[in-house]
């Protein structure tokens, strides 16, 4: 065999796709190939060959590597959030576990795709890929912020909410590449680390010592 045929043989098979599974396939793909090396590193002929797809077809779709690469996180970044609609009206650290549970839920089966979202970046996060990030930020602080029945975030509260946002997503990239800690155990440990916060932000805040009381009559309910 000729060394063009054998290289041809090892390639994927194509196959004949609607428009919109192809552009998932090469999304999942780039997603993949993003959250192992930095987006500079990643080139589209090696998304094409992951995908199973021609360069030609990567650039038909979505133009260039940029443009693959804000999609694919965009897509990471959509179903996250989707996991992070409120399912219910019920106590604050019970939604809040709830909440977690769902966000470690997409952690555990979209892992590239989270991987990818946290990681890397050109200038890190710059532009129109740290307004992708910090979406998905936002939303989840407004999300807790609704489960606490907190209208408004102080500096205080704002700053300790952002802190522990930074601490789940630091402990999820950590889960990912070592899981030497069951994932139950990890959602506990992160609600308790959040009481925690919490606790010590009172010491310097009206609006947050009312919302540790209401915390602690929960717990003890």
């Amino acid at each position: 065999m000729t060394p063009g045929k054998s290289a041809e043989a090892a390639r994927p098979a194509r196959r004949r796709l609607s428009v919109d599974r192809r552009r998932e396939e090469l999304m999942a793909a780039a997603l993949e190939l993003f959250s192992k090396r930095d987006a500079e590193d990643v080139s589209i002929d090696d998304v094409a060959s992951a995908a199973g797809a021609s360069r030609a077809l990567v650039y038909h779709y979505f133009g260039g590597k940029q443009e693959l690469y804000v999609a694919a996180l965009r897509s990471a970044a959509d179903q996250l959030e989707s996991r992070l609609r409120p399912q219910r009206d019920g106590r604050p650290l019970e939604e809040l576990a709830a909440g977690l549970g769902r966000y470690f839920d997409f952690v555990e089966e979209h892992a590239a795709g989270f991987a990818a979202l946290l990681r890397g970046g050109p200038a890190n996060r710059a532009g129109e890929v740290g307004e992708i990030v910090d979406g998905v930020r936002r939303r989840l602080f407004r999300l807790i912020l609704k489960q606490m029945h907190v209208a408004d975030a102080g500096p205080v509260l704002r700053t300790t909410l952002r802190s522990w946002i930074a601490s789940v997503e630091t402990a999820g990239l950590d889960w990912l590449e070592l899981r030497d800690i069951e994932r139950p155990e990890l959602e506990r440990l992160l609600v308790d680390q959040m009481v925690a916060l919490l606790g010590v932000a009172a010491g310097y805040d009206a609006e947050v010592r009312s919302l540790v009381d209401d915390l602690a009559k929960e717990r003890t309910a």
